[in-house]
């Protein structure tokens, strides 16, 4: 079954319970929150209290974080306490990672693992056991409203070539008309920021979505 997860990066600054709110009554029931730092991508967004206040106001959202930061291991007790349920490391970071994504299961949350386009499937062939989710970013990682890169899509045939049998995510300029190629490609998540917190009938789009 096809998973949408809305971006809260999309969302308005300063609107946004008003426009979660929104996507959520479309029929949202995952909630994708880019966490970052300003050093491993050149973006700052919001912390563990966004994905607490998120947890407090929808406690039957599945909270999808991805960490896009240097150093995750010194924020991942934070992210855990603060709600999240899948947490998302990149593998391109300096660190034990296996020892991370042991950490965030043993926590009792979805691992997952994020792949910058450049950085090939074969790299995170070593940890797929340690793994729920893998993040094909589509985009280079750090702002919104980008546009897809289709080279980035054969991963994800790659994954499941691999033995992986997880969530296959997909982040960066997903929208309606791309979304069958992406669907096509192999994703099980689509990953939507500006598509989702800008469309005029959220709803139709997700039924769309799911109807192809």
């Amino acid at each position: 079954m096809l998973e949408i997860a809305p971006s809260v990066l999309a969302a308005h600054p300063l609107y946004v319970a008003r426009d979660v709110s929104k996507v959520i009554e479309a029929g949202a029931s995952i909630l994708h929150l880019d966490i970052m730092d300003g050093h491993f991508v050149p973006n700052f967004s919001f912390g563990p209290a966004m994905v607490k206040a998120l947890r407090v106001e929808y406690p039957n959202v599945l909270l999808d974080v991805h960490l896009m930061l240097s150093q995750p291991e010194r924020y991942l007790d934070d992210f855990v306490a603060a709600g999240a349920d899948q947490i998302t490391i990149h593998s391109e970071i300096e660190g034990d990672v296996p020892g991370m994504l042991k950490a965030i299961r043993q926590a009792g949350k979805g691992a997952g693992i994020s792949l910058k386009p450049a950085t090939p499937a074969k790299k995170i062939a070593p940890y797929l056991d340690l793994l729920d989710l893998v993040l094909i970013m589509s985009v280079e990682p750090g702002f919104g409203g980008q546009i897809l890169m289709p080279e980035t899509l054969p991963k994800l045939k790659a994954l499941r070539s691999l033995g992986f049998e997880g969530v296959l995510s997909v982040d960066g300029g997903v929208n309606l008309a791309n979304s069958h190629q992406v669907k096509q490609a192999g994703a099980t998540r689509l990953v939507m920021g500006t598509a989702a917190f800008t469309a005029e009938d959220p709803k139709a789009m997700f039924e769309a979505l799911s109807a192809e």
